[in-house]
C-alpha cells in the first residue's frame, strides 16, 4: 500500500487492480508495526522484505517500498559529475536485454543469497514502487534550497524508466513533476524510452519556464523487429521518434540517446548515421550514442539474446567482455568519431559527455532559437565537452540507483 496525492493505492479484493481508498481508512493501519528481525538484510533489503504486494499482471509483481529520501547523491564511472538521481521505481517492465541496472536489485536482497531478487529476470518481474515519493522530494528540495544547492544537477531515470507502464496507474512520476513545477532554478535531465512522457508535457513546460530541463529519448535502433527482440516491452522506435517531435513542438529541449551501441549490430557507420538522420528529421536538438556497458549480472540475459538472434557473434562477445564491463578506449574513440561526423552531417549537437545531465547539451542561448512552429526544421550547432569520470564502490552505486 502506498500514498499518492493524499490517497492510498492498495490491491483490490479480486487481486487484479489498484484501488483508491481514503486516507482515513489507510490510517487504520498501525504507523509503527513491530518489525520482524532480518539479521542478514541491509536497510534496503529489509524495506524490500517488508514491502506489500500492490498488483500483478503479465508475470510482473508490484510492491510498495518505503524510502527515506527520493534524491540519491552519488558519482559513478558512467554518470561522472552528476550530483543527484531520482528513480521512482526500482526495477523496470521494459525488460531491455542489455540493461546494466539489473544488479541494483541485489541491494534489496539478503547478503550472500542467490535467487529471488538476484535472479536475472527479477529486475523486470518484481517492481518496487516508492511510497510517498512526492512528499519526500518536497523535503529533499527544501533541504537543498536551505543549503543554496538547488541548482545542482538532477537526473530522472538513471536506472529505471520513470514512465514505464505501471506509471499509467500510479501517476508517481507525474506527482514528482508537480513538485518540481513549483520550484525555480532546478537543472533536470530526463531519460526515457516511453511515449507516456507526452502525458506530462504540461508539467514539463511549467518546469522549463522556471528551470532548466533537458529530455533524452532513448532510441536504440530504428529497426522495429530488432527493437522488439531487444526491448520487448518498450514502445516501437517510430513512436519514440514521434514523441521527440511532439516534445520539440511543445518547445522543450529534447534529443536522442542512441544507446547502447551494440558491437556488430548497431555500431556501424551506416547504422549510426541513419539514427542521426532520423533524429534530425524529427526535430532532435542533440544526438548521443554510447557503447554497450555490460555488467556481469546483465551478461546471462544479453548473451541469451545474442545466442538466439546473432549466434555468429557469440565468440566475439565472450572475448570482448571476458575481463571488463566497458568498451576499450580505441573502440570508444572510434564511435565518438562516427557520432561527431553524423552530427555534423545532419546539423545536430554532438554530446560526448554523460548524457543524463543538462550541461553540455548545447549553448543555452542558442536553444531558445529552437522554439519553432510545427513542421519547421531545426538544427543544433554547438559541440559537447568531454568530462572526466570518477569511480565509486558498491555502496555508492546502491545509492545512485535508489
Amino acid at each position: 500500500m502506498y500514498g499518492i496525492a493524499g490517497k492510498w493505492l492498495t490491491k483490490g479484493e479480486e487481486g487484479d487492480s489498484l484501488t483508491c481508498v481514503s486516507e482515513e481508512k489507510a490510517n487504520t493501519t498501525p504507523m509503527f508495526p513491530i518489525l520482524q528481525s532480518h539479521p542478514r538484510l541491509t536497510s534496503l533489503g529489509r524495506a524490500a522484505a517488508d514491502a506489500e504486494e500492490l498488483d500483478s499482471g503479465h508475470d510482473v509483481e508490484f510492491r510498495g517500498l518505503k524510502s527515506r529520501s527520493i534524491l540519491n547523491k552519488s558519482v559513478s564511472k558512467r554518470l561522472g559529475w552528476m550530483a543527484w538521481s531520482i528513480n521512482p521505481y526500482r526495477g523496470c517492465e521494459f525488460a531491455c536485454r542489455y540493461c546494466y541496472a539489473r544488479y541494483t536489485h541485489e541491494f534489496l536482497e539478503a547478503a550472500g543469497e542467490v535467487g529471488g531478487l538476484r535472479a536475472p529476470d527479477a529486475f523486470e518481474k518484481q517492481i518496487f514502487v516508492k511510497e510517498n515519493a512526492a512528499w519526500l522530494l518536497e523535503q529533499d528540495l527544501r533541504g537543498l534550497a536551505r543549503q543554496g544547492r538547488i541548482g545542482e544537477e538532477i537526473a530522472l531515470g538513471t536506472a529505471t524508466d520513470p514512465w514505464q507502464p505501471i506509471e499509467r496507474r500510479t501517476g508517481l512520476t507525474r506527482s514528482l513533476l508537480e513538485v518540481m513545477s513549483r520550484k525555480e532554478g532546478l537543472r533536470l535531465g530526463i531519460v526515457t524510452k516511453s511515449t507516456l512522457i507526452e502525458r506530462d508535457i504540461d508539467l514539463l513546460q511549467q518546469i522549463a519556464a522556471r528551470s532548466t530541463v533537458v529530455v533524452h529519448v532513448t532510441v536504440t535502433t530504428p529497426d522495429a523487429e530488432l527493437a522488439r527482440k531487444l526491448e520487448p516491452r518498450a514502445p516501437r522506435p517510430d513512436l519514440r521518434l514521434r514523441t521527440v517531435q511532439r516534445l520539440r513542438e511543445a518547445g522543450l529541449r529534447v534529443g536522442v540517446l542512441n544507446s547502447p551501441l551494440l558491437p556488430g549490430i548497431t555500431d556501424g557507420p551506416t547504422e549510426i548515421d541513419r539514427m542521426a538522420e532520423l533524429s534530425a528529421k524529427h526535430g532532435a536538438m542533440f544526438f548521443a550514442a554510447m557503447p554497450l556497458f555490460l555488467k556481469a549480472c546483465s551478461r546471462p540475459t544479453y548473451f541469451d539474446f545474442i545466442r538466439e538472434h546473432f549466434p555468429h557473434l557469440q565468440v566475439a562477445y565472450l572475448e570482448r567482455f571476458r575481463t571488463m564491463d566497458f568498451a576499450d578506449r580505441p573502440y570508444r574513440e572510434r564511435l565518438d568519431t562516427l557520432v561527431q561526423l553524423s552530427c555534423r552531417r545532419h546539423g545536430l549537437t554532438a554530446r560526448l559527455t554523460d548524457t543524463l545531465l543538462t550541461r553540455d547539451a548545447g549553448d543555452e542561448t542558442a536553444f531558445e532559437a529552437f522554439r519553432v512552429p510545427k513542421g519547421m526544421s531545426v538544427e543544433g550547432r554547438t559541440a559537447g565537452v568531454k568530462r572526466p569520470s570518477a569511480s565509486v564502490g558498491a555502496e555508492a552505486q546502491g545509492r545512485l540507483f535508489g
